[in-house]
């Protein structure tokens, strides 16, 4: 077994540098760039808008501006304060003192050794960004993923044993509607039909009621709740039913639950002792993916909501071309999900001891 995590750990070494590399060629190819987003004002200068390049460091090639991001710019020289002068098309560099040097090594220390620079707009780190926004979203996710797994594998487990029964295919309809229908549809019509005028049950969007101190305890503001877990429950029963009927029909099956029907047991010890046990198996290792997914599944719910969670804080960076949030919040997702992923094949291994060969 320590072989086997040693070599998944080995084999996610290039994945996430993959991951890096190709996140940050995507968002320094997205069209437009923070310079023009900062300074939109039309009577800029093109040498304010050249220093307020060099401040954010986006002047550079991408080559070096990755490496800066990744290791650090302690160990570099470039104009971190963009005072260099432009001639309307390139900078020439001040040598004030007559060293010949351009200017010192930045403050910076890299990704690698937990420094993820400073937001273009909050003005502040992005890991202290992300820490304040990321309750919230786990809150929601874990009140979906709670009622979700409630609802969604029992009604697999029974539309599995009544296969082919009015409540198999009741269900299966149900599931393909609650993945068709757009969680964005969905969450308009809850606003307009439950928050609206008319009937106003619920909250239209926020996560409590603007108190000085911050929200109260979760059970003081369940109302807030309600309409954004809502969206997104419909589609995780969905899911989680669809996926526990596939394994449930699979283990039933097998050779071992007809030989237990041979030997005379009962229909509830083949079905949830024998059969049920071990269709959670892959349940339990697809679990640690879920997992990661949710926290990035709500952006969209999270805008729509106005819920100031992890995803808003994201769906805002991307807009805003906020480089430094936008790459935290792809190193964090995708250590996340090699984690994940890694605790899943754990868990296989452990379950199932002929993964590991």
């Amino acid at each position: 077994m320590t072989k086997f995590i040693i070599r998944r750990l080995l084999q996610s070494i290039p994945t996430f540098f993959g991951v890096t590399i190709i996140a940050f060629l995507i968002m320094v190819a997205a069209p437009g760039d923070p310079v023009s987003l900062l300074s939109f004002n039309p009577t800029t200068r093109p040498e304010q808008r050249a220093i307020l390049a060099a401040k954010l460091g986006v002047s550079d090639s991408v080559p070096i501006q990755y490496l800066r991001w990744l290791l650090g710019d302690d160990w570099m020289r470039w104009d971190s304060d963009g005072d260099d002068i432009a001639d309307g098309s390139f900078l020439i560099a001040l040598d004030t003192n007559g060293d010949g040097i351009n200017e010192p090594p930045g403050d910076r220390y890299g990704i690698l050794r937990g420094d993820f620079g400073r937001s273009f707009t909050y003005k502040q780190d992005p890991l202290t960004l992300i820490g304040q926004f990321l309750p919230a979203t786990i809150e929601l996710q874990m009140v979906v993923l709670t009622v979700s797994i409630t609802i969604g594998i029992p009604i697999g487990v029974l539309a599995a044993i009544w296969r082919g029964g009015f409540f198999d295919n009741i269900t299966r309809i149900l599931a393909v509607i609650g993945n068709a229908v757009p969680d964005f549809w969905l969450a308009f019509l809850l606003i307009i039909f439950l928050a609206g005028p008319g009937l106003g049950l619920f909250p239209s969007g926020g996560r409590c009621a603007p108190i000085r101190g911050g929200c109260p305890p979760i059970y003081q503001r369940l109302s807030y709740l309600v309409l954004p877990a809502s969206v997104l429950i419909v589609g995780a029963i969905a899911g989680w039913s669809r996926y526990m009927r596939a394994a449930m029909l699979e283990t039933i099956s097998s050779d071992y639950i007809r030989t237990a029907r041979a030997k005379g047991l009962s229909n509830t010890n083949v079905w949830f002792k024998h059969g049920l046990r071990n269709a959670l198996i892959p349940v339990a290792t697809f679990l640690g993916p879920v997992l990661v997914g949710l926290i990035g599944s709500s952006v969209i719910i999270e805008r729509i909501f106005s819920w100031p969670g992890y995803g808003r804080l994201t769906l805002t960076a991307v807009t805003a071309q906020d480089y430094p949030i936008v790459m935290a919040s792809v190193v964090i997702g995708a250590l996340l999900t090699i984690l994940a992923y890694l605790i899943s094949d754990v868990l296989y291994a452990v379950f199932d001891p002929r993964i590991r060969f």
